[in-house]
């Protein structure tokens, strides 16, 4: 039996991404897919861990996202690893390639999901990269808190 159908909801989390960046700011964006990419994606396959978000052109790409081919699309298939244009405002787009360019930062996908109405959305962060002390202060952090719920479960 084959996996269940994602009508609306999350297709893929960056599990990684809030571990090795600083998230500073999120937007959400639409993608332009084609129809096979729409149906792998409702299908729940997807992988956004390698990839990255890029400004060029006066335009915000979204590069080495994972999307596999549709079984039942056979010769009218997509590309598994192709670029797909992200949509968003011109002022965010000028504000994400300014962040980028001036100041270092980068764009990270964060997660891909269809929204309420059934459009593929995907949310990508203005982020900082984390130094590894940082890195350490978040294991720290998390740990502390699995231990501080058990203690308050246990004694509550």
């Amino acid at each position: 039996m084959s996996k269940p159908k994602t009508e609306t909801g999350t297709v893929a989390v960056n599990k990684r991404a809030r571990f090795d960046y600083e998230i500073e700011e999120v937007f959400d964006a639409g993608l332009m897919l084609q129809g096979s990419e729409v149906k792998s994606l409702r299908e729940g396959r997807a992988n956004i861990a390698e990839s990255y978000v890029s400004p060029e052109r006066d335009e915000i790409w979204l590069i080495n996202a994972d999307i596999p081919t549709y079984g039942p699309a056979n010769r009218f298939n997509h590309e598994p690893r192709r670029h797909r244009k992200l949509l968003l405002k011109r002022k965010e787009i000028e504000k994400l390639a300014g962040a980028v360019s001036r100041d270092g930062r980068t764009i990270i996908p964060l997660k891909l999901y269809f929204n309420g109405r059934g459009l593929a959305k995907i949310q990508i962060g203005l982020a900082k990269g984390k130094k590894t002390i940082d890195k350490r202060e978040t294991i720290k952090k998390r740990d502390w808190d699995k231990q501080k719920s058990r203690l308050m479960k246990n004694y509550g």
